[in-house]
């Protein structure tokens, strides 16, 4: 109480300008102690007690600062002026005896409480020590194995898939695809996890490679690492998924021979080789089984290729309910970009370009044969019953046999 009021008395004494001269000090103090403890945190490695210490001795220079630029302040000040100085002198030397106090360690012979105070001061402050440095420091959250995988297939739609998944705020993705589980195995998980992107609590970790699809030891491997991870399928109506893979392999390697030659063993006797792995990709049911003896359908998500065009947010709907997330992705980030043939995310407000795929998607396909499409659509048919059967799922392919293939989105 006589502190209070002590302080009271002060306070109506001193003039406005030492006030401020005394409220800015502290200020300025402040700043440059916080500023200090943020690069002490990052540059050097605490010392033990280094961190009190450090703070007892900024305590010390604030007193002798402030005293200082009193001192300094006092010249031209009425008699009045100066008495009312006296008193903040006298404030600050007591309080730089309390820092001293506090300051030389507790010996065996003092009280026990002494040492109490000491030891729980230091705690408090380590922990604010700690959060300067979390503050201070740029990397946020932790990498960690990814919850979720698009797992494929192969011109299916991922890409694009991937891409919208990643303007959800609880979504990050690895942007380039890490194929860990069907070629770099060996380097181990060490080194896939620190593929990925930080996260922070309440953000899942995703990635897509579409060939572990395809890839026999995927399904044991994977599960060997997550048993309850979730995994997305795009698929797509294989016959059009099968001249989009050609028309990409086309684009690299032109001398290439055409595609009735390679989808034929023997096209007079109409014998399909499916041992070309343009056409064996879009055996989906073959693929599935490999899958379904790891993994229960319930940890799988079949997103329908075609109407990931035609009704993006639709599908985008489903997906995130799949990965327990909120609905945030919806119609209103795509327009339809008639020269490619698919939709594209609208441009971000920063941004002065829409987000659309880049020029390997959306290339016109080679003109084929009717009579092939129909032999090929006729050579599917059986197998896309057996996977509308597995998935429980009807994608409808049967209905675009009479159909002109589109231009590929993946």
């Amino acid at each position: 109480m006589a502190f209070w009021s002590s302080t009271s008395v002060f306070t109506s004494k001193v003039p406005r300008k030492i006030l401020f001269m005394f409220t800015l000090s502290l200020s300025v103090t402040y700043l440059f102690y916080s500023l200090m403890s943020c690069y002490n945190s990052l540059q050097f490695p605490l010392q033990e007690n280094y961190v009190f210490q450090g703070r007892l001795v900024t305590e010390e220079t604030t007193f002798a600062t402030l005293r200082g630029k009193l001192y300094s302040a006092s010249q031209g000040f009425t008699e009045a002026d100066r008495s009312a100085l006296s008193s903040v002198r006298e404030h600050a030397k007591a309080e730089q005896r309390t820092v001293e106090w506090i300051r030389t360690p507790a010996s065996p012979t003092k009280p026990a409480f002494h040492t109490t105070v000491l030891e729980r001061e230091h705690q408090e402050f380590s922990t604010t020590d700690s959060d300067l440095r979390v503050n201070c420091t740029s990397d946020y959250g932790e990498k960690k194995l990814p919850q979720a995988i698009i797992i494929g297939v192969k011109k299916g739609g991922t890409r694009a898939l991937l891409e919208a998944l990643r303007v959800h705020p609880d979504v990050r993705a690895v942007g380039n695809e890490p194929h860990f589980f069907d070629r770099n195995y060996e380097k181990g998980l060490d080194w896939y996890r620190d593929l990925m992107p930080s996260t922070l609590e309440g953000q899942i970790t995703m990635e897509k490679t579409p060939s572990y699809f395809v890839t026999n030891h995927a399904p044991k491997r994977i599960h060997s690492m997550a048993k309850d991870i979730k995994l997305i399928i795009v698929v797509r109506n294989p016959v059009t998924r099968a001249i989009s893979d050609y028309t990409q392999t086309l684009s690299k390697k032109p001398e290439i021979a055409t595609f009735e030659v390679l989808a034929f063993k023997n096209r007079t006797l109409g014998l399909i080789d499916a041992s070309w792995s343009a056409l064996r990709i879009g055996i989906y049911a073959l693929h599935l089984e490999s899958w379904m003896q790891y993994f229960p359908l319930s940890q799988m998500h079949f997103v329908s290729g075609e109407r990931l065009i035609v009704d993006p947010g639709g599908e985008m709907a489903k997906v995130q309910d799949f990965l327990g997330l909120k609905r945030i992705v919806t119609d209103k980030h795509f327009y339809f970009n008639k020269t490619k043939g698919f939709p594209c995310l609208k441009k971000p407000e920063d941004s002065s370009t829409p987000r659309c795929l880049g020029k390997s998607k959306g290339r016109t396909h080679p003109k084929i044969d009717t009579d092939v499409i129909r032999r090929l659509h006729k050579f599917y048919k059986p197998f896309n019953m057996m996977f509308y059967q597995m998935t429980g799922q009807n994608f409808q392919w049967e209905l675009e046999e009479d159909s002109e293939p589109r231009g590929s989105q993946d």
